[in-house]
């Protein structure tokens, strides 16, 4: 009995899993080097590590109802 399975939906689906960890990773680094450079430490930091959250979840929300079947 072969087994039915969808190869690519997994691969999408796994990819979901970096999304968020991705996102704040990129807002910790702009905000850092921005905190570096303008020496506002840590105000930068803590607002683009809160919009990389946010554009995190959207990003996860958006990505799990395209198989919301």
């Amino acid at each position: 009995m072969p087994l039915d399975i969808d190869f690519k939906k997994i691969a999408s689906l796994s990819s979901l899993v970096l999304m968020l960890p991705s996102s704040i990773a990129v807002g910790l680094f702009f905000g850092y080097l921005l905190d570096k450079l303008m020496g506002t430490h840590p105000w930068m930091l803590i607002i683009f590590t809160l919009l990389g959250v946010a554009s995190g979840f959207l990003s996860l929300v958006r990505g799990l109802n395209k198989y919301k079947d």
